[in-house]
């Protein structure tokens, strides 16, 4: 497996944020994380690649235990790509450089740049490659944040709310190509969604955060109505279309 979670836990001052997690990732599996606003799915991402020090538990990543790398270890191992991305005065094609860093040694070889080529290429970027990202639309930004993740190559990508500035011819561009990526090259992602048919669409599996702890998780065509309704409130229906479960949300009964 390329991702074990165990019995990990965070906490913010006094508050448990997230308590007794434990999951797996296999290669070529795309796990969405899904839940209600604040339920801690942006903080599970960040426990993973230890941007957010853990209370306890253990993550490893490819059977190596997180706490005993150091961060550019970690960085050869799994890419994160956050929700808002910092901007600085870097073009397109400078900012996916970035990506190579956990490989490069004393200085850019002409392979990072092929590299880099490579990808922009695979996202169509060329337009954007000269201009400057503090310049961007959102949606040209997490484009970018995207090819940096990719030219990184690393076995596990952890991607937070990855089409969240996106239209939906993008949404479709992107995920479609997150997915083509993760099935042939045997590698996995985790990503967090608020859209839950967007999720059961381009993933594998899925997991329910709910009051800081696994609610439920499984494969996505096995996903039920009880599940949804108890994890945010709301009576729904699922349908399949084209092979794919559709959930259809109802009419609140103490709507105003």
């Amino acid at each position: 497996m390329i991702l074990n979670i165990i019995d990990l836990k965070f906490q913010y001052r006094s508050h448990n944020v997230l308590n007794n997690i434990n999951f797996t990732v296999q290669k070529g599996e795309i796990l969405t994380i899904l839940g209600p606003n604040g339920v801690g799915k942006t903080t599970l991402l960040k426990c993973i690649n230890s941007i957010l020090k853990r209370e306890k538990g253990d993550v490893y990543i490819n059977d190596k235990d997180t706490l005993k790398m150091n961060v550019t270890e970690i960085a050869k191992h799994m890419s994160y790509v956050a929700q808002n991305s910092e901007t600085a005065r870097l073009t397109a094609f400078d900012a996916i450089l970035l990506g190579r860093r956990p490989h490069i040694r004393w200085m850019i070889s002409k392979e990072d740049i092929k590299k880099v080529d490579a990808v922009i290429k695979q996202l169509n970027l060329q337009h954007l490659s000269l201009k400057y990202i503090d310049r961007m639309s959102g949606g040209e930004l997490q484009k970018v944040s995207l090819a940096r993740a990719f030219v990184q190559e690393t076995d596990l990508f952890l991607l937070d709310e990855p089409t969240s500035s996106l239209d939906l011819k993008n949404q479709a561009e992107i995920l479609g190509l997150i997915k083509r990526v993760v099935k042939e090259h045997d590698v996995a992602a985790v990503m967090t969604m608020h859209d839950l048919n967007t999720a059961l669409r381009y993933s594998d599996k899925y997991l329910f955060l709910h009051n800081g702890s696994i609610f439920g998780a499984g494969d996505v065509k096995d996903i039920s109505c009880s599940m949804v309704e108890s994890v945010y409130g709301i009576p729904v229906e699922i349908m399949q279309h084209n092979g794919y479960p559709v959930v259809i949300p109802g009419e609140l009964t103490n709507a105003a």
